[in-house]
């Protein structure tokens, strides 16, 4: 049993919000996706990945902006992480 992982960063804290930017890994070997391969978003939705059989197993934690910070620009706050588990031929 092997783990694929997918990390979605979502437009706002609702996982029915568009997906913004994305990263997969594949512990299956498989695939070997790395960033920037595709223009368009696995999935645009969180809720889509979980329709599809993704598990969630972590949210980013949401944390207020401090007083006068409300607008700056530095990292996407709203990060899902996902799994799915696979069988392969080597356990």
């Amino acid at each position: 049993m092997r783990q694929q992982v997918l990390v979605l960063y979502l437009s706002t804290s609702a996982l029915d919000s568009p997906v913004v930017g994305w990263s997969r890994y594949d512990g299956t070997g498989r695939t070997r996706p790395t960033a920037g391969d595709s223009d368009e978003p696995p999935y645009p939705t969180g809720l889509d990945a979980l329709l599809d059989g993704w598990r969630l197993f972590q949210a980013s934690q949401l944390l207020p902006p401090r007083a006068g910070h409300e607008y700056d620009v530095s990292f996407l706050k709203h990060e899902f992480l996902f799994e799915k588990l696979e069988e392969t031929s080597t356990g």
